[in-house]
């Protein structure tokens, strides 16, 4: 079998270099990077909280869903078979609802529930208030049971409202769950590492900047004492030839210098 080494740079590494070649090393940076960092890691946890409160009420709309879904099924066959039976107790009266004025009187509201700062829609149910159409309708016979197909389709069509807002709400919180899961793994493995090896960078560059300083001191200091030494050499050597002079000038000196013939009496021979 043959083994194959990818010889491509990595990405991560390669975004990394670039930025480091591109920030100076210094104590303003470092700090720029240390004020980048605690607030990445508030955002990360901040995201993380909210990653985890979308995730609830996910498996919340989840179970809510396939509650409303078992549900759906009785509910349908049971609106259906009533229609069935008042027709068969009534006779075929779609013809008499579709003569009627057709006012709606239920409607569907439209609004907005926030979780977690993500705006779910929710559809809601209400009545308009608008009288019945074809109140008459099944006084010949099969009133009851048109009566109990209203109430049936009612209650069919709030169930149908429900799943509809569970449904668009659960897509949406679907989107927003993986944005944020997204941004909580950029922040985890890209944006904080990267961070953190710029912080390293830089301290490691700012310790050899120290070492080098400190280094160039200490050549400084040491010359400075060989000059002084130097000096204080050169000027005890002058102290002791000045004064070697001024021993040899003395001990050179004619003694005659000082002596005045006109001081003695003249001798006659």
């Amino acid at each position: 079998t043959a083994c194959y080494i990818s010889s491509s740079p990595n990405p991560y590494a390669t975004t990394l270099a670039a930025t480091m070649s591109e920030v100076p090393p210094t104590r303003m940076n470092q700090q720029v990077f240390k004020l980048k960092k605690k607030a990445a890691e508030s955002g990360h946890r901040l995201l993380k909280k909210k990653a985890d409160a979308l995730k609830v009420k996910f498996r919340d709309y989840a179970k809510s869903i396939a509650e409303t879904k078992s549900g759906m099924a009785a509910d349908s066959s049971s609106a259906f078979f009533s229609l069935t039976q008042a027709e068969y107790a009534a006779g075929n009266f779609k013809q008499k609802v579709s003569e009627g004025l057709m006012t709606a009187r239920v409607r569907v509201g439209a609004g907005i529930d926030n979780v977690a700062g993500v705006k779910l829609p929710v559809f809601t149910y209400y009545e308009t208030g608008s009288a019945i159409d074809n109140a008459s309708l099944g006084l010949v016979g099969g009133g009851k049971k048109i009566q109990q197909v209203r109430e049936k389709y009612t209650a069919l069509l709030q169930n149908l409202i429900k799943l509809a807002s569970l449904q668009t709400s659960f897509v949406t919180l679907d989107e927003a769950m993986k944005v944020t899961n997204r941004r909580v793994n950029a922040l985890e493995n890209v944006t904080i590492p990267k961070i953190e090896g710029v912080l390293d960078y830089i301290s490691r560059e700012l310790d050899e900047l120290e070492r080098e300083d400190f280094t160039r001191l200490k050549l400084v200091q040491s010359k400075k004492e060989a000059e002084i030494k130097e000096a204080d050499r050169i000027k005890e050597e002058d102290r002791l030839a000045g004064k070697a002079a001024a021993k040899l000038k003395a001990s050179s000196e004619d003694i005659t210098a000082n002596f005045d013939a006109g001081d003695d009496e003249d001798v006659v021979f």
